[in-house]
C-alpha cells in the first residue's frame, strides 16, 4: 500500500474502533414531561406582607433514585427500574416546589418565596422530602410522598406532616400516562399541604 495512503487509513480504523467502545451520548426522549399546577395565582394580584408573615418554600431533597430526571419503578423492595422515554425537563425536586409554591400561593393567599428570592428574613420556611415520585409496580399505582418541615420564622418551633397521594395507572406504565399520573397524584398534595398551611 502507498504510504501516502495508510495514514489516513490508520487514522480512520482508529476512529471506529473508539466509537465502538465510547458513548457520545444516548438517544433523547422524544418529548419531556412537566408538573402544571390545577390552581396558580391571579396574574396582577398585589401581595403585601411583614417578614415573619411570608412563607418561603424550599426545594426538598430527595433520595437518590429520584436525583435524576428520569421517572423510577420500584418492583420490589430491593431493586428500581425507570420507565422507558419518560423524563422531566428538570429535575423532579425543583418541579414539585415549584407547584407547591403556586398551589399554596393561590389557595392561601400568602406572599410566597422560594430560596433564592427572600432578602432579609425567609418568615416561615417550608422545608422536607420528597420521598417518593414514581411508580409502584407492586400496585400498579404512581405514587407522591412528601414528608413536610414547616419551620416558625426566627426557627423556635418545627412542625412535621407526611403527605401521600395515589393513582392507579390501569396497567399502562408508559411515558405519557405515567407523567399525567404523578401531575394528577402531585397537585393532590399540594392542596392538602396548602390546606394544612392555612388551618
Amino acid at each position: 500500500m502507498p504510504r501516502r495512503f495508510r495514514a489516513p487509513l490508520l487514522a480512520t480504523l482508529g476512529l471506529l474502533t473508539l466509537s465502538a467502545c465510547v458513548s457520545f451520548g444516548g438517544k433523547p426522549p422524544p418529548f419531556l414531561l412537566t408538573l402544571d399546577a390545577d390552581a396558580a395565582p391571579v396574574a396582577g394580584a398585589a401581595r403585601t406582607a411583614s417578614e415573619a408573615a411570608t412563607l418561603t418554600i424550599l426545594i426538598p431533597t430527595a433520595p437518590q433514585k429520584l436525583r435524576t430526571t428520569r421517572i423510577p419503578v420500584q418492583q420490589d423492595g430491593a431493586s428500581v427500574a425507570y420507565v422507558k422515554d419518560a423524563q422531566w425537563v428538570e429535575a423532579p425536586q425543583r418541579l414539585f416546589q415549584r407547584l407547591i409554591s403556586e398551589t399554596v400561593a393561590a389557595r392561601s393567599g400568602r406572599v410566597v418565596l422560594d430560596e433564592g428570592q427572600y432578602l432579609t428574613a425567609p418568615g416561615e420556611q417550608l422545608a422536607g422530602q420528597l420521598m417518593e415520585f414514581g411508580v409502584d409496580a407492586r400496585t400498579g399505582e404512581a405514587v407522591v410522598v412528601y414528608q413536610a418541615m414547616l419551620v416558625s420564622a426566627g426557627g423556635k418551633s418545627i412542625t412535621q406532616r407526611r403527605f401521600e397521594a395515589r393513582e392507579n395507572l390501569g396497567g399502562v406504565v408508559e411515558a405519557k400516562p405515567v407523567g399525567a399520573a404523578l401531575t394528577r397524584a402531585a397537585n393532590k398534595v399540594a392542596v392538602d399541604v396548602a390546606e394544612w398551611l392555612g388551618s
